[in-house]
């Protein structure tokens, strides 16, 4: 039994449910940053000043979608006229911003014991007798005995490692949602010349 507390003792822990653990972590900053570089590549151009001494990059524009179409129009003589809409890309397509709402890690460790043992002993006696004609009598005898014993123990191990994420689509942050109102305000419908 001491052997299989040794082994439970040098199974590493730290590792079976902190490297999922970590895992998520990374993942999530991962979802994090992919979600940052989405906003900057679609939502906005940039340019580089010198903010303090620091060279920074700010944005220069947002990145619009622009639109034009005919409307109609009674005050003009061909009955319509034509319109420009220019919308902020940012508005028209979804944000991906993720996060992981659940991880459930299920470690099992099987480990069996088998000791075994075996002892064996042999007696051995030799015995030689004979009478002489001058009446002699000759005995020889010889004894052995021989033991031999064994043990030994083997312990089989087994090890499964389940890990389930569960991600779920979060609502946009507080500051995010702030700076895509903004941005929507820059919705402009334009009656062409």
């Amino acid at each position: 039994m001491s052997q299989l507390v040794k082994e439970l003792n040098n199974l590493d822990f730290s590792s079976y449910i902190g490297g999922p653990l970590q895992a998520a972590i990374s993942a999530q900053t991962s979802a994090a940053l992919a979600t940052v570089d989405f906003i900057q590549k679609v939502g906005f151009t940039f340019k580089s000043e010198t903010v303090n001494g620091v060279p920074t990059m700010v944005v220069d524009d947002i990145k619009y979608v622009t639109f034009n179409y005919k409307k109609t129009d009674p005050s003009v003589q061909q009955g319509w006229s034509e319109y420009t809409l220019k919308v902020p890309f940012l508005t028209m397509v979804p944000i991906p911003y993720i996060r992981i709402d659940e991880i459930t890690i299920d470690f099992s460790a099987k480990l069996t014991s088998c000791e075994t043992s075996d002892y064996s002993s042999e007696w051995g006696l030799n015995v030689e007798t004979g009478v002489n004609f001058g009446r002699m009598f000759n005995f020889k005898a010889a004894a052995s005995y021989k033991s031999k014993s064994s043990s030994g123990s083997e312990v089989n191990r087994s090890y499964d490692l389940m890990v389930h994420v569960r991600a779920v689509s979060e609502e946009i942050p507080a500051g995010l949602d702030r700076i895509l109102r903004l941005v929507e305000s820059e919705i402009k419908e334009d009656k062409s010349s």
